[in-house]
């Protein structure tokens, strides 16, 4: 079950109450045609309709907790409006986030499952090679260690031995993914099994493809890196120094306030970790997506 971020209740507990929504999240359910297809992708076993009512009621709760909160900060100042009003922009970004939200799961299954991508895809070739059936290959990749790849063929060995057909099976997976990589390696496949062509060198071609891609994004990351690299340097490195060199000089010919002093000081360590922490984000984000661990 996908989780609502910024909920103050459980899922489990907002299933009580979402169905007083479901009217609502009906009439909203048209404005948001992306949401059907997150939702699948991100395997949340929810329709757009029972995720909109689930948002929409942790959204109220927590319209009510921090009115009940900020207007106990602004009665005093005669200010109750105010909390009112931040309320209601807070929930606005919040209901934002939680739209985004499948999306944002299915992108990190997209990533987990494109770093197993080429291990799991040589793993399959060597068995073809080896006279090894399609089935048991899979069944072998579904007990392997390739992250998001094995999760996906498990749910394809647990069809075919439900008595679906393999290529029915392969087309839903395809059809269902949100890699644009994994998918593509499975419409060959199963170009490849309708024309019954040699699978063995459709996978040569797919491999050879994906490396050749692979290679491509490991030269983009690292012209990317110089830049990165110098902005880094002069945000956290050459901008604080002078901060503080400007600050001492203004200090000696301005008598500073001691605890102004220390808040400007410990405003730039703030600043710097900030940014610092921000920094390993961005590269984390900016690493191929065909590059395992």
């Amino acid at each position: 079950m996908i989780k609502i971020p910024f909920s103050i209740l459980p899922v489990k507990h907002l299933n009580l109450i979402s169905t007083n929504f479901l009217g609502v999240s009906e009439f909203f359910k048209p404005w948001f045609p992306f949401l059907e297809n997150d939702l699948k992708q991100s395997e949340a076993e929810l329709s757009a309709k029972e995720y909109l009512s689930l948002c929409i009621s942790a959204d109220v709760l927590f319209f009510i907790f921090m009115t009940l909160v900020l207007s106990a900060i602004f009665i005093p100042l005669g200010k109750i409006y105010m909390g009112v009003i931040i309320t209601l922009i807070l929930v606005f970004f919040i209901f934002l986030q939680q739209l985004k939200y499948p999306k944002l799961k299915a992108n990190r299954k997209s990533r987990d499952i494109e770093k197993n991508l080429l291990s799991a895809l040589r793993t399959i070739y060597i068995q073809l090679n080896s006279g090894v059936n399609l089935f048991d290959i899979f069944v072998s990749i579904s007990n392997s260690n390739y992250g998001g790849v094995s999760k996906l063929f498990r749910n394809v060995v647990r069809k075919i031995n439900t008595g679906s057909p393999q290529i029915a099976v392969l087309e839903e997976l395809e059809k269902d993914c949100s890699s644009i990589y994994f998918r593509k390696v499975i419409w060959q496949i199963i170009n490849g099994m309708r024309s019954g062509s040699n699978l063995t060198k459709v996978l040569d071609e797919i491999i050879n493809s994906l490396s050749q891609e692979q290679l491509i994004q490991i030269e983009e990351y690292g012209s990317q890196l110089n830049p990165l690299a110098m902005f880094y340097m002069l945000i956290a490195v050459i901008a604080p120094a002078l901060g503080i060199t400007f600050l001492i000089v203004i200090s000696s010919f301005v008598a500073l306030d001691e605890f102004l002093n220390k808040v400007i000081l410990f405003g730039l360590f703030v600043f710097v970790l900030l940014f610092q922490i921000s920094f390993l984000g961005i590269i984390k984000t900016k690493r191929p997506v065909l590059l395992g661990d």
